[in-house]
C-alpha cells in the first residue's frame, strides 16, 4: 500500500506542477496531515493548510518540474522520494535536489517532510 501512495503522491505532485492543481495532494492525505520542509519554519496542518504550503510553493516557481530518481514504499507506512526540480524562479534558472518523506496511515498521506539545501 506504502509504494502505491508513494507513487500517487508523485503524480499528484505533477500534477499542481503542470495545471497549479494541488487537489490531487490533497485527495491522497488524511484530513489531520501534517506538512513542512526545511525552508519554510512553521508546519502546516489539514486539508486548508495543506492548499496554502502548496500553493505558496507552486507561486514561487514560473515553469518547473520534478524527476524523481528513486521512489519507495515499504509495509510498515513509509514512503520516500528523491528528486531533482529544475524550473524558473524570480527570473532565473534554479535546479536542486531533495528527498521527502511520508507517513503513511491507512491509505493516505499522514505527515509530509522535505529535505534540501535551501541555500541552492
Amino acid at each position: 500500500m506504502s509504494q502505491e501512495v508513494t507513487e500517487q503522491f508523485r503524480d499528484a505532485l505533477w500534477q499542481l506542477e503542470e495545471d497549479r492543481d494541488v487537489e490531487g495532494l490533497v485527495a491522497i492525505h488524511s484530513e489531520d496531515c501534517d506538512i513542512g520542509n526545511v525552508a519554510v519554519p512553521q508546519t502546516f496542518h489539514g486539508h486548508d493548510g495543506l492548499r496554502e504550503f502548496w500553493n505558496n510553493y507552486r507561486k514561487t516557481f514560473g515553469e518547473m518540474k520534478s524527476e524523481f530518481r528513486n521512489v519507495f514504499g515499504d509495509d510498515g507506512g513509509h514512503g520516500v522520494l528523491e528528486w531533482t526540480t529544475t524550473g524558473e524562479a524570480n527570473g532565473k534558472e534554479v535546479s536542486y535536489d531533495g528527498v521527502s518523506v511520508l507517513e503513511i496511515e491507512d491509505g493516505k498521506v499522514k505527515r509530509f517532510r522535505a529535505y534540501f539545501d535551501p541555500a541552492s
